[in-house]
């Protein structure tokens, strides 16, 4: 209760809350409100939102309905925001634990593997991952994941290097517990909190990363996608601009409201960081 007291003192937060559950309404709804396929032809090209009532944000430049792409693209969004996050967060947490509780070589080997793929921005690389492997949606989403891991790696690892010589873990130790029951049962769920905080900006990061792919052409065409709207509309943006601008604000508000509720349960978390 005291978690959530301290997360409902944040206005921010609770903004962002509400515009997150507002995007994931619109993904449960989609298919109750927007029963057809969202990428089948709808009616006119190019039709401007409220001109026409059945179409309540217009159509884009092959006649589909823009409002049914944005509903449905939500769930697109979110099951790759959520599916990408658990992937960065999942190999973060292996490599980071490992080199924070070891250290020695072993660290230093792990980090390097780490800095190795920072070299290069993640985009680029996941430009090089999309063209060697395809643009099937399941490669791009895990894709997404592989380049977003080490920032979660260098978080892990610092937390463990904090927690390893702590009383509680020569108690295990000494009663000769196994270092993988060490690693994952005692010190992982003390380190938490921040990963847990931070996942919030990789998933900001990853709906940003698929739709910029999608505004490339190197998405997978096949779904409704934020990203394949935007790049639809680009064609017609000086004359019908609504046809990107649309999907580009869903965007930026569902950034906004994930990064908003990665700070509030950063205050709720971290009560004492509040204001630094």
């Amino acid at each position: 209760m005291g978690f959530l007291k301290r997360y409902a003192r944040n206005p921010a937060a609770v903004i962002g809350l509400l515009l997150v559950l507002a995007v994931i309404a619109m993904a449960v709804s989609a298919s109750w409100i927007f029963p057809r396929d969202p990428l089948s032809l709808a009616g006119r090209p190019l039709q401007w939102p409220l001109d026409n009532p059945r179409f309540w944000l217009g159509t884009d430049n092959t006649g589909r309905d823009i409002a049914a792409q944005i509903f449905h693209g939500a769930r697109t969004s979110l099951l790759i925001g959520l599916v990408a996050t658990v992937v960065a967060i999942g190999i973060g947490i292996v490599i980071g634990a490992v080199a924070g509780y070891y250290g020695g070589w072993v660290d230093d080997l792990l980090m390097r593997i780490t800095e190795a793929f920072q070299t290069l921005p993640n985009f680029l690389l996941l430009l090089v991952l999309v063209a060697v492997f395809g643009s099937n949606i399941t490669f791009v989403t895990v894709a997404i994941g592989i380049v977003s891991w080490p920032p979660s790696a260098r978080l892990t690892r610092a937390e463990f290097l904090t927690l390893r010589n702590r009383e509680f873990v020569q108690a295990c130790r000494v009663l000769g517990m196994r270092d993988r029951q060490i690693i994952f049962r005692e010190i992982l769920p003390n380190a938490l909190p921040p990963i847990i905080v931070y996942a919030s900006v990789i998933m900001a990061v990853a709906i940003l990363l698929e739709s910029a792919l999608a505004f490339l052409n190197l998405s997978d065409p096949n779904i409704p996608s934020w990203g394949n709207l935007i790049g639809a509309g680009k064609g017609v943006l000086r004359v019908h601009w609504y046809v990107s601008a649309i999907p580009g604000l869903v965007i930026l508000l569902t950034v906004l409201g994930v990064s908003l509720v990665g700070q509030g349960l950063n205050d709720a978390l971290n009560p004492r960081l509040k204001g630094r």
